[in-house]
C-alpha cells in the first residue's frame, strides 16, 4: 500500500505539513498559543514543564521536546523559550535542527517582553509557513509508517471488538513492512507474559518484564496499590472488574506479531514491526510519548468515549460500541462496535482500519484535527525542584 506523504530532509516521510512553536518552559506557552491565533498553519501545545528538573526527568522532558519537533509531521519549528529555564531552548533547536528541518530559536527575555516576542515569532513563523506550503506531498511507501496504538475511557467491549481489530491493524501495517508501537505498560500488567512469549530475543523479553517490575515497584515506593487507580470509575461502570481484565483486552492491540524491541518513553524505535514503548496508562502522556517518539498517526480506541488528539498528529478515534458511537458522534471516527452487533468480523474492521488510515494519510481531517483538539502531557517520573 502508498500514500502522499511529505518527505523530510531525514529521508523519514510526514502525513502532515505542520509549522511548529515549541514552548520549552509553562512560562512560554501562552505566548506561543498567541502566534498560533495570528499565524495559520501554525501548532503548539500548553504544559506545565521545563524548569527545576534533573536527573532521568530533564532527560526525558528534553528528549519529549525534541522527538515532537522531530517529528515528521512537522515541516519546521520556532523554538520559544523564557531565557532563565533549565530546559534552554536554544539546546532543544540544536538537537532538533540534527534532522534537517527549519528551526529558529526565541527569547523572551531577550526580546523585551510578551507583545515583541510575539511579534518576532509571528514574523519567522509567516515565512516558514510560506516556505513549508511550497512542499509538495509525493507517493511514499506504508513501510514508512510508524502507527502508534492506544486504549482509553475502555469498556466491556474494548477486548472483544475495536481492540482485536486494531491487533489485526497492527498485523497488516507490520506485513506492509511497517512499524506498530504498543503502549500503556501499566494496562499490560497481568498480560506481560502474553507480549514477551513473542519476542525476537531472550533480551527484548527480559526488558518486557523489567518495565512491568518498575512500574509496580514506582508505586510500592509511594505506598500505594496502583489497583485503586486502575481499572478507572469509568471502566468498572463499563463493566470491567480489574486491571488483569483490561489488560488482556489491552494486549489485544498487538496483533499477532513478533515483538521486536522494547523502548524507552519518546524513543525512536531502531526496528520494524511491532514496538512496545514504556508509557504509563494515561491517555495523554502515552500518547504525547508515541508521537515524540515519531507516530504519524495514532489508533486510539474507546469504549466510553472520548475527544483526545494530538497538535501535530492525526488520531483516528474507533468506538467499542455501537451507541457510544451514535452519542459522541462528533468526536469518533471509527466504529468497531459492528463486531458486538454481530455485522462484521475483527478481520473485516482491521482491514477498514487500514483503509482509514491510507485515506488520513493522504490528507483526510480527523475529528479531533477538525476539532483542534491539541492536547499534550509529559510522563513525569520524579518530583520538580
Amino acid at each position: 500500500m502508498q500514500f502522499w506523504g511529505y518527505r523530510r530532509p531525514d529521508d523519514r516521510v510526514g502525513v502532515r505539513n505542520h509549522v511548529l512553536i515549541l514552548p520549552t518552559i509553562t512560562c512560554a506557552t501562552q505566548t506561543a498559543q498567541r502566534v498560533t491565533e495570528l499565524v495559520s498553519g501554525t501548532v503548539t501545545f500548553i504544559h506545565q514543564h521545563g524548569c527545576a528538573q534533573v536527573g532521568s526527568d530533564f532527560d526525558q522532558t528534553a528528549r519529549t521536546y525534541a522527538g515532537m519537533g522531530m517529528n515528521p509531521n512537522v515541516y519546521g519549528v520556532i523554538v520559544l523559550g523564557l531565557g532563565c529555564e533549565t530546559h534552554q531552548a536554544h539546546r532543544i533547536g540544536d538537537e532538533i535542527a540534527k534532522c534537517g528541518k527549519p528551526v529558529e530559536t526565541v527569547s523572551i527575555q531577550e526580546h523585551g517582553g510578551t507583545l515583541q516576542t510575539i511579534a518576532e515569532v509571528a514574523k519567522i513563523a509567516v515565512k516558514m509557513v510560506q516556505d513549508a506550503s511550497m512542499v509538495q506531498r509525493e507517493l511514499c511507501d506504508f513501510s514508512e509508517l510508524i502507527v502508534g496504538t492506544e486504549c482509553g475511557g475502555s469498556d466491556a467491549c474494548s477486548g472483544l471488538s475495536a481492540n482485536p481489530a486494531v491487533g489485526r491493524t497492527s498485523d497488516l501495517v507490520v506485513q506492509q513492512g511497517g512499524t506498530a508501537i504498543l503502549a500503556e505498560t501499566t494496562e499490560l500488567i497481568g498480560a506481560e507474559h502474553l507480549i514477551a512469549n513473542r519476542a525476537a530475543n531472550d533480551q527484548v523479553a527480559k526488558k518486557a518484564y523489567a518495565v512491568i517490575k518498575m512500574m509496580e515497584d514506582r508505586s510500592m515506593q509511594m505506598g500505594v496499590d496502583i489497583r485503586t487507580g486502575n481499572p478507572s470509575p469509568g471502566n468498572i461502570e463499563g463493566g470491567l472488574s480489574s486491571l488483569e481484565e483490561k489488560s488482556l483486552g489491552a494486549a489485544t492491540k498487538s496483533g499477532t506479531t513478533r515483538l521486536e524491541e522494547v523502548i524507552d518513553y519518546a524513543q525512536v524505535p531502531t526496528k520494524k514491526g511491532l514496538v512496545w514503548m514504556d508509557t504509563p496508562g494515561h491517555d495523554i502522556e502515552q500518547l504525547t510519548g508515541m508521537v515524540a517518539g515519531g507516530a504519524q498517526i495514532v489508533l486510539f480506541t474507546s469504549g466510553r468515549g472520548t475527544p483526545t488528539g494530538s497538535p501535530i498528529t492525526p488520531v483516528i478515534k474507533i468506538s467499542t460500541n455501537t451507541p457510544m458511537f451514535d452519542r459522541m458522534n462528533e468526536n469518533m471516527d471509527l466504529n468497531a462496535g459492528t463486531i458486538v452487533d454481530g455485522l462484521e468480523t475483527v478481520d473485516e474492521v482491521g482491514r477498514r482500519i487500514m483503509e482509514e488510515i491510507q485515506h488520513v494519510s493522504n490528507g483526510k481531517l480527523t475529528k479531533a484535527e477538525i476539532l483542534k483538539q491539541h492536547d499534550f502531557g509529559i510522563w513525569r517520573i520524579g518530583p520538580t525542584f
